[in-house]
């Protein structure tokens, strides 16, 4: 199966290592960045979302307009806005974009962050609310005449919108969670299950669980399965661990300075992280820092979980082999940030792609001589059989 890589599209230069230097939304850097992933082998780019950064949806637009190639992955939060407005932007930016949007629903797992614009239900409401909401979305970008609905979350009449998107029958829709209530959502209404780095034994277990949810959901496809890291290369092994040290240092210092902003440290992190992901992030660090060939945990550890923080450590090689062993597992989108954004994604895609690419090849065209050989063994059965 093909493999796809996503990187971030971040609109500032700042990471949980680096002071921002730039303009929260700096249009220079973004298109900059952007390129940089078009340029050197990503497949798509994520926009992030967090309560007080730049709209993730007219970045979009931006960069859609300017790129040919790069797909983009939209960060959307059902509580900011009407399924129905969001469902006519999206339609829009995959116009605009001339089909390469997939859209990324956030539940939302930390009551503190929600509650910064005004979302007070509880997460278990969330969910619910955000199943709703993807059903809808769905149905409007599919339906060409007008409908009501009457849910518990949402009621409108006669709706029909008047801009659809390029892609047939829609664009992607992306999901991540790690709760009971998350695969229940997830394998129901996701095209991609979105997971962060955990070991290769309980990346396998959420795997299942995700399909196990699909099936219950009267699926007969499961989503494709994405898994998150923050990769950390170097040209030797000792360069990459004395690089991976030194992270985890900066990190710290700036946490105990105060430097690190509020998305990339979780809020209230002295009781523990609220959602089941992070709290698994925090378990797995704590039972240990190094797992399988590659994964380290000190990196999530030092910002309490908060988000995509695990690292892969190591070189180019080594790196790609990780991921590799992910791949094997089912997993067919890689995401991958560092923590110098714009040179981690041009060392990334020019060191580790086209290693994991070239095996991936290798891997495919052997399966395929393998089920070839399986259906002439088959057919000469059935002539002797005969």
């Amino acid at each position: 199966m093909p493999v796809e890589f996503l990187g971030i599209a971040a609109t500032g230069d700042g990471s949980e290592t680096t002071a921002r230097s730039t303009a929260a939304f700096d249009r220079d850097y973004t298109l900059r960045l952007a390129r940089a992933h078009e340029e050197y082998g990503w497949d798509r780019v994520l926009f992030a979302y967090g309560a007080g950064s730049p709209d993730p949806a007219p970045a979009a637009a931006f960069l859609a307009a300017r790129l040919d190639r790069l797909q983009i992955l939209l960060a959307h939060r059902p509580n900011v806005s009407y399924p129905t407005f969001a469902a006519k932007t999206f339609a829009t930016l995959d116009q605009i974009s001339q089909g390469r949007l997939t859209v990324h629903f956030i539940t939302g797992g930390n009551d503190h962050e929600q509650q910064r614009e005004g979302d007070f239900l509880t997460k278990d409401q969330r969910y619910a609310r955000t199943r709703e909401y993807i059903e809808i979305v769905k149905r409007i970008w599919t339906t060409h005449e007008p409908f009501d609905h009457a849910g518990e979350y949402y009621r409108f009449n006669d709706f029909v919108s008047d801009v659809f998107p390029v892609q047939a029958p829609r664009p992607g829709v992306s999901f991540g969670g790690s709760s009971d209530a998350a695969y229940a959502a997830g394998g129901a209404e996701a095209d991609v299950f979105c997971l962060w780095g955990e070991p290769l034994v309980e990346t396998a277990a959420q795997i299942e669980r995700v399909k196990e949810a699909a099936a219950a959901a009267g699926r007969s496809t499961p989503p494709r399965i994405q898994v998150a890291f923050r990769p950390i290369i170097a040209p030797t092994e000792e360069l990459a661990w004395e690089k991976a040290h030194r992270t985890v240092d900066t990190i710290n210092a700036r946490k105990a300075a105060g430097q690190l902003s509020r998305r990339q440290v979780l809020s209230g992190q002295s009781a523990g992280p609220e959602n089941t992901g992070s709290q698994r992030l925090v378990a797995i660090a704590e039972a240990g820092e190094r797992y399988d060939r590659a994964l380290w945990t000190p990196t999530a550890a030092a910002t309490g979980g908060a988000g995509n923080s695990n690292a892969l450590v190591g070189t180019p090689e080594t790196v790609a082999a990780a991921l590799l062993d992910y791949y094997d597992l089912g997993v067919d989108i890689l995401s991958a940030r560092g923590y110098h954004l714009l040179d981690d994604a041009i060392d990334f895609g020019r060191y580790v792609i086209p290693l994991v690419r070239e095996e991936v090849a290798k891997r495919d065209a052997a399966k395929a001589r393998k089920a070839e050989a399986a259906e002439r063994d088959r057919h000469q059965l059935i002539a002797f059989q005969a």
